[in-house]
């Protein structure tokens, strides 16, 4: 709650005017049946004087509760928006600060729902609280009071009618809250597995593994839809039950009352005001259960915001600490690292140190740590035991811009973003110019076909590249890391999908224009670093 608080603080004004229209509009709605019985009063007395008059401040003060129930709306509409949009960008500000280790914690499914969905549980809430919080004890109150002067002989009836329908509220209410914590998680399962389905699309196909992950989706999928069901049962149920109260109340009270229309006609307006003001009772309680259902289901949602917002970043860089310009120099002192999980260090104890301007190969089979070891260069994760330094600074007194101006990862899995070529460079230097990316384009062998593109630099890139080829897309997330010309440059097996060719003249063109860089070459085989220490 006090994330949502923080939030809300920006919008004060906006909220006390909601909540002043909110006041009107429950004034309106309470004036309303009072006029009612004194329109029909006036009919029965046939004072055709005292109609017109009533009836035209009945309509009158109907129209201006209208007119403030729609400007309650646009501005709870406004509100809940703006809050559920700055939360959004709050979360997300605050995933661009995790290390890999807090994105493997959440896992990128989870954190995708946690933007998503539950945001938008939160925006629900934020909405109908603005519409409804005021309105629900003022209605209910005013109703009551009203009611029992209307009808004072028929307070038996209010009484019985708040019993019923708040015993409806908690039994059904009740009920729903245990699956709404179900219904997250089985969410985030299906969201996990849908992704994961279409990210590696090729591997299900080419396994003619359709039939299996079809059913693992099915049978979370199933559970899902099993606790949705069991909630919209119970809301459709409680909706009846609540509509056969009201009825037996409006029956109960007419009965009752029926002996004294024959002494005073005008009854009929009190009976008509009071059956009113039972609705508008009934009305209070069921948007207070509704309220209070939504509450729970945001709840849960805003608790697993709030997760996200209070995890603090495992790798935090000194705020004070100046940008500067450092020199290309790479040294580990007793290094060892170890995942969050593992009872075993992925490395242990390395110690080495490369020269600026030296190209360095790290060779090993898969699962040696190479890429691990790559990853604790610019910071990604920091390592458990030793120290990794850089142009003689230990890694946690270097400035951020200074860390990532200075040393620059070309992975393996090669991540394009949806946009045009140029953008996707220009993640690499901001400022770039066309000779720019010439230049980086040239030394990755990507120059050739991005010319043969219509647009060239300004060529449309798909989601995930998907418009690229495998080598290709190496290519372009190649001339991605060079183009900023960095100290440090890593290339974690970043060559895998090109031809020997290719590769050659990758090398080549690297030793000859970046000859000041010092480079880290992984790879599996010993081809691309021959001439490497």
């Amino acid at each position: 709650m006090k994330i949502l608080f923080q939030h809300l603080k920006k919008y004060r004004m906006q909220t006390i005017l909601s909540t002043l229209f909110v006041a009107v509009m429950v004034a309106s709605q309470l004036w309303q049946p009072k006029l009612l019985q004194q329109v029909l009063n006036a009919i029965m007395e046939d004072k055709m004087d005292e109609i017109t008059s009533i009836g035209i401040i009945l309509v009158a003060v109907a129209v201006v509760g209208l007119i403030a129930g729609i400007f309650n709306t646009i501005l709870s509409a406004k509100i809940a928006q703006g809050v559920g949009a700055d939360i959004r960008e709050s979360s997300f500000r605050k995933v661009q600060t995790f290390s890999f280790s807090n994105i493997e914690r959440f896992s990128t499914g989870n954190l995708v729902v946690r933007q998503t969905n539950d945001i938008t549980q939160v925006q629900n809430l934020v909405m109908m609280s603005l519409q409804s919080l005021t309105r629900i004890p003022i209605m209910f109150i005013g109703s009551f009071i009203l009611a029992m002067v209307t009808l004072p002989a028929l307070w038996w009836v209010i009484i019985l009618l708040v019993v019923l329908v708040v015993l409806i509220v908690m039994i059904t209410f009740g009920a729903m809250g245990k699956h709404f914590a179900k219904i997250q998680a089985f969410l985030d399962k299906v969201n996990a597995i849908a992704k994961e389905n279409l990210a590696g699309m090729r591997v299900v196909k080419s396994f003619v593994q359709e039939d299996n992950e079809l059913k693992r989706f099915s049978d979370t999928s199933d559970k899902l839809t099993r606790h949705t069901i069991i909630v919209g049962t119970l809301f459709s149920v409680m909706i009846p039950a609540f509509m056969l109260v009201s009825n037996l109340a409006i029956v109960v009270s007419i009965y009752f009352v029926g002996d004294m229309v024959k002494d005073d006609p005008t009854v009929i307006g009190a009976i008509a005001s009071f059956m009113n003001y039972l609705m508008q009772i009934m009305m209070a309680i069921i948007i207070g259960g509704m309220l209070t259902m939504m509450a729970s289901r945001a709840f849960i949602s805003l608790g697993r915001i709030s997760e996200v917002l209070n995890t603090d970043a495992d790798i935090k860089y000194d705020k004070d600490a100046p940008e500067e310009d450092l020199t290309g120099s790479v040294e580990f002192k007793h290094v060892s690292f170890r995942y969050e999980g593992d009872e075993q260090n992925a490395l242990s104890d390395i110690s080495f140190k490369a020269s600026p301007g030296e190209m360095v190969g790290i060779v090993g089979a898969t699962g040696a740590g190479k890429s691990t070891l790559a990853q604790l260069i610019p910071r990604l994760y920091d390592p458990s035991e030793g120290e990794v330094l850089i142009g003689g600074k230990n890694l946690v007194d270097v400035n951020k811009n200074t860390l990532r101006k200075t040393v620059s990862l070309v992975l393996q899995r090669a991540i394009l973003f949806s946009g045009t070529i140029s953008d996707n460079l220009r993640h690499g230097k901001q400022d770039a110019s066309e000779d720019d990316m010439e230049k980086a384009t040239s030394i990755a062998q990507a120059k050739e076909f991005i010319e043969r593109q219509d647009k060239i630099y300004d060529a449309i890139v798909e989601e995930r590249g998907n418009n690229f080829s495998g080598g290709q897309k190496q290519r372009l997330s190649i001339s991605r890391g060079v183009i900023g010309d960095p100290k440090i440059l890593i290339l974690d097996d970043s060559t895998s999908a090109l031809d020997a060719r290719s590769e050659k003249l990758v090398k080549e063109a690297l030793n000859k224009e970046l000859n000041d860089t010092t480079t880290f070459i992984i790879a599996q085989k010993n081809f691309f670093c021959d001439s490497c220490r």
